[in-house]
């Protein structure tokens, strides 16, 4: 079973992995790059079939490394989507004459984004219908309604999403049935009946009027457990979800460390495994210091280049250890990694100096240096950008009407 590849270049990561997990759970093998430098890497590695590519990049515009994929002889022919939220017709026909076959502008819309969606499970039906027998074909259509159930699920359309959840199940049961050998159908399957399982009591009951399969929370995660052992695609997507169902609702967050230190082990260039390790270090293990000792170990693969988008991932780590050494009570150590972020102006990810001052200011005021933290939380208003879309403006703006109590550091 081979399925087609997509590389997804884009610097801010919320958006890429919402666009991965979409693509994965249509049927696509995802690779992903934060910039210009990592997409080149990894289309020399292995050619995809596809490529979406952001117009901002942090090293280089999307569309001069459009223009130098089309320019080269082995890349010239691969297809090439444009992400970006440049929204101006001189900018799409930028962008299409400089070797783009198509273009998407962000923020998507629901109908541009469903009917791309209706357009892959209308292909993949097509391909069902052509051989029946196939379990790949079953195996791909279940993936596409599965794109379609998040938006359905999003927008509170639930009942929709239930059908679709019953065509996914059915589809992946079929797929089993003609190839038990497909391990990655499994991983579907194990969602379906986990989520099922824990879902709202209203949820339920819809899902018994519709008579729909029924939630098995145990038999659900041993299915995704299969996944680990007999999948072929998505073993790391299995290892990634269920590090968060143990952690979300299975409450066994040894377990989710595990998985999340394996998948670290195994994608060392990839940050997004480094931040996740800390998150649940500090987070839910409550384990500062071993969550300091891995923001370092990104800071110094960072700076030694064999991490994935190093300038970006050695400001999360700076940010990160800033943050533990303040849990620490180690307060000039998060002072100096701050000023550290603040003297390299990063301009990834976002947000990145605001959220620096608005740290500094905390950490001054829980020192007790309150016209320090005020400063700071002012230079954090004027840099915030005007989206705000981490919502800080409001954090800083009570965080100057109120002065925190100063903490006892023992």
């Amino acid at each position: 079973m081979s399925a087609k590849q997509i590389l997804v270049v884009e610097d801010e990561r919320p958006i890429r992995e919402m666009i991965a997990f979409g693509l994965r759970r249509a049927g696509f093998e995802v690779r992903e790059a934060a910039d210009a430098r990592t997409g080149r890497a990894e289309v020399a590695n292995k050619l995809p079939d596809l490529l979406l590519v952001d117009w901002m990049l942090p090293d280089t515009s999307g569309l001069e490394f459009t223009r130098a994929l089309k320019r080269d002889r082995e890349t010239r022919e691969v297809p090439i989507i444009m992400l970006t939220a440049r929204a101006e017709e001189g900018d799409k026909v930028a962008g299409l004459e400089g070797g783009a076959d198509d273009y998407l502008t962000k923020p998507f819309s629901p109908r541009e984004l469903l009917a791309r969606i209706n357009a892959a499970i209308a292909s993949a039906e097509a391909w069902v219908s052509r051989e029946p027998k196939r379990a790949e074909a079953w195996f791909y259509l279940g993936g596409a309604y599965g794109t379609r159930v998040l938006l359905r699920g999003h927008r509170s359309q639930y009942l929709a999403a239930a059908r679709d959840g019953k065509r996914i199940h059915d589809s992946l049961q079929l797929a089993i049935k003609l190839d038990p050998s497909i391990g990655d159908a499994y991983f579907g399957l194990g969602i379906y009946h986990y989520y099922a399982a824990i879902a709202p009591r209203a949820a339920r009951i819809i899902s018994m009027l519709m008579f729909l399969p029924g939630g098995d929370r145990a038999g659900g995660l041993r299915k995704m457990e299969e996944t680990r052992s007999k999948g072929m695609l998505l073993r790391g997507e299995a290892d990634y979800q269920l590090h968060l169902i143990y952690l979300w609702y299975e409450r066994q967050h040894m377990t989710a460390l595990r998985l999340i230190e394996g998948l670290r082990s195994r994608y060392p260039t990839n940050p997004v495994f480094y931040l996740r390790l800390a998150d649940v270090q500090s987070g839910y293990v409550r384990n500062h210091q071993a969550a300091l000792q891995t923001y370092r170990s990104l800071v110094d693969a960072a700076r030694a280049g064999k991490i994935a988008a190093p300038a970006m991932s050695e400001t999360y780590a700076r940010l990160g250890m800033a943050q533990e050494l303040d849990a620490m009570c180690e307060s000039a150590g998060a002072i100096e990694q701050l000023n550290v972020v603040v003297a390299q102006k990063p301009s990834a990810p976002y947000a990145a100096l605001a959220r620096a001052y608005h740290q500094l200011g905390v950490v001054h005021d829980r020192s007790g240096r309150r016209s320090d933290a005020i400063a700071a939380y002012q230079l954090a208003v004027t840099l915030n950008p005007d989206d705000d879309r981490l919502r800080l403006s409001e954090k800083l703006r009570n965080a100057i009407r109120r002065a925190p109590a100063t903490r006892v550091c023992r």
